[in-house]
């Protein structure tokens, strides 16, 4: 194996010369220049507000103003005996109404609802990770199945043909494969509709996933860039199936063997590995010992779906 160059550009990417979205793009910077966007756009509403809420206050002062300025004068006539009585100065002067605590409570949020959003995301994302790493079983390896495919991540025997090739590697007895399936679209509304983005951002910033199973939509949105998924084309060079990091599906028997229908599976299909990487929620050092573990199941793998 060739030595693979290091994922530069996995946090923080952004569109491209060909504007194409990456995964942290696409979930967090999308996600937060549509916040902001939306933000600008009620600060300048707020501001306005103010505006002629201030406007008021200065003519309510100023009116408040000539009153005290007129009992002050109807005082130095009492004082003086010109009048006896004034019918001003008891008046009690007028006074903005300071907000209630709900009510002030009320206003915060409303002002402040797309940065609460922005929070509440970045909180779901947390809480998906610790419950996952709480309540989930300890399998031996770990698959990601990236695209918009209910027979292939949830009726095929995926999770079986994975398994055929794996090796008791946490020592507990058993052989144990789980297959992560998020249908991903591509489409940020109904991928945020189904609680995609959380789900996907979670595994791609961990790195206890390397082997994955995508389609066309995925590789351009999530890995279309150097570093992200390991130059199959080294280590596979004579292989008809391999596109530089990508082993395609298509001409293999691939369908057959998780007992699903050839129909259902369309030629974009492919399978790949991610390259080693420092993470958002792992070290490289980290995924690297996953990346060693799982490599020779993604190995095996290939070499049966090429005979």
């Amino acid at each position: 194996m060739t030595t693979m160059k290091k994922n530069e550009n996995l946090n923080g990417n952004s569109k491209d010369n060909d504007g194409k979205i990456h995964v942290s793009k696409s979930v967090f910077e999308t996600s937060r220049e549509i916040q902001e966007k939306a933000a600008a756009e009620e600060r300048a509403r707020q501001a306005e507000r103010e505006k002629l809420l201030a406007e008021r206050r200065k003519k309510a002062e100023e009116q408040r103003e000539k009153r005290l300025e007129a009992e002050r004068i109807e005082l130095i006539r009492l004082k003086q005996g010109v009048i006896e009585e004034s019918e001003t100065i008891h008046e009690e002067s007028e006074e903005i109404p300071e907000l209630s605590f709900p009510k002030k409570i009320v206003n915060f949020f409303y002002h402040n609802k797309w940065w609460l959003g922005m929070g509440i995301f970045l909180a779901a994302v947390a809480v998906y990770l610790g419950y996952s790493l709480a309540t989930r079983e300890r399998p031996d390896i770990i698959v990601l199945v990236i695209g918009e495919n209910y027979s292939l991540g949830e009726e095929s025997e995926i999770k079986e043909y994975v398994e055929s090739f794996t090796e008791d590697f946490n020592k507990n007895g058993e052989i144990l494969a789980s297959v992560y399936y998020m249908p991903y679209t591509g489409n940020q509304q109904k991928d945020y509709a189904m609680g995609v983005p959380t789900k996907l951002t979670a595994e791609i910033q961990s790195g206890d996933a390397v082997i994955v199973f995508g389609n066309q939509t995925a590789y351009d949105n999530v890995f279309d860039t150097d570093g992200i998924l390991t130059d199959l084309s080294a280590i596979y060079p004579e292989n008809p199936h391999v596109e530089k990091d990508r082993f395609m599906l298509n001409g293999t028997d691939f369908a057959v063997k998780i007992n699903m229908d050839k129909n259902e599976l369309t030629d974009d299909w492919f399978i790949a590995i991610r390259e080693p990487a420092d993470l958002m929620y792992d070290k490289k050092e980290t995924m690297q010992e996953t990346y060693d573990k799982d490599f020779a199941v993604f190995d095996a793998i290939i070499n049966d779906l090429s005979e």
